[in-house]
């Protein structure tokens, strides 16, 4: 009989036989940027998490320095939105000043943009919409306007997550146009309709003012769509794809990396972050175990970036 537990002895043969292991440089952290002055808001649903006004950003960027994590994914929440999202392309826009910002003071912090319209539409919802239809090509030159800004002032790279078909290809397009074919996109490619996202609609300011996204996110029991998604994707241009969320998708990411050639990104996304914080709080759960279990079966499954709320704590507790 052959025994397992002779490499399960003692921790110093089970670190040398761990499979998978996670790094800082996995970990990406979200961050929300609000329009005004000296403002830091706590996330009520989010225990840890907060807006930042642009002035006040070192407090959160100096943390994502110190900790050596990844890099950093932006949303913006403007004062002003409007039909057309138009703060979303504006020059001056919120999320275009902490970029900005964010070059000229940590020029070695990764920057990533969400692309969508949902923060900045007076609708809530991720493209146009007419007749309380969401419009899809009609949106495109919007993306492909947010896109181009934001790399403009400086992002690294750009995350479309509204799912519109044929934004990667219409984005990849815009972005070659205005000179920046060096600048990767990062598709949210199986982005599904999702209940976890609540708390992040309260930290986004991006709840639908009617209906819902179902329309053109994705069913969550449909796996082998996701995959098609990916694929089209990464057709259209796609340098990553994301799924998204994170802990209830495990097999859509664990298929795609076996069998797309792309580097994969799944999102810890916001109800699986304010579960385990509550959880935590309670006592019920090791927080720390928990956390670090969750993003190691993230990577296991295939993920090369993890965006997580967790970040600046799971650098802490990686060993």
């Amino acid at each position: 009989m052959y025994r397992f537990r002779r490499l399960r002895r003692d921790e110093r043969i089970r670190s040398m036989m761990q499979e998978t292991r996670l790094h800082p440089k996995d970990l990406m952290y979200p961050v929300f940027v609000i329009e005004g002055v000296d403002i830091r808001n706590p996330v009520a649903s989010m225990p840890g998490v907060f807006q930042y006004s642009v002035d006040r950003l070192d407090e959160i960027l100096a943390q994502v320095k110190e900790a050596g994590i990844g890099g950093v994914m932006l949303f913006g929440i403007p004062q002003h939105k409007d039909l057309q999202g138009s703060g979303a392309y504006a020059v001056d826009g919120v999320t275009q000043r902490a970029v900005r910002f964010i070059k000229e003071k940590y020029p070695q912090i990764y920057i990533v943009v969400d692309v969508c319209l949902c923060e900045y539409t007076s609708h809530g919802h991720c493209g146009m919409v007419c007749r309380d239809e969401i419009l899809n090509d009609e949106t495109l030159p919007y993306l492909v306007r947010m896109a181009v800004s934001l790399v403009e002032a400086g992002a690294d790279m750009v995350a479309p997550s509204d799912m519109m078909d044929g934004r990667i290809a219409a984005i990849r397009d815009g972005l070659d146009q205005a000179g920046f074919t060096q600048t990767p996109i990062m598709a949210y490619s199986a982005k599904f309709a999702s209940a976890y996202y609540g708390p992040f609609r309260e930290a986004a300011h991006s709840a639908p003012g009617f209906g819902d996204r179902k329309s053109y996110q994705m069913d969550c029991a449909n796996g082998q769509e996701a995959l098609r998604e990916i694929a089209a994707d990464i057709e259209e241009g796609a340098d990553i794809v994301m799924v998204k969320p994170a802990l209830a998708y495990l097999d859509v990411l664990k298929e795609a990396a076996l069998t797309v050639a792309r580097p994969l990104a799944v999102y810890n996304v916001s109800g699986e972050y304010a579960m385990v914080k509550a959880a935590a709080d309670k006592g019920w759960i090791d927080e720390r175990r928990i956390v670090t279990e969750n993003l190691t079966a993230m990577k296991r499954a295939g993920a090369k970036i993890i965006i997580t709320y967790h970040a600046l704590d799971a650098v802490r507790w990686i060993e």
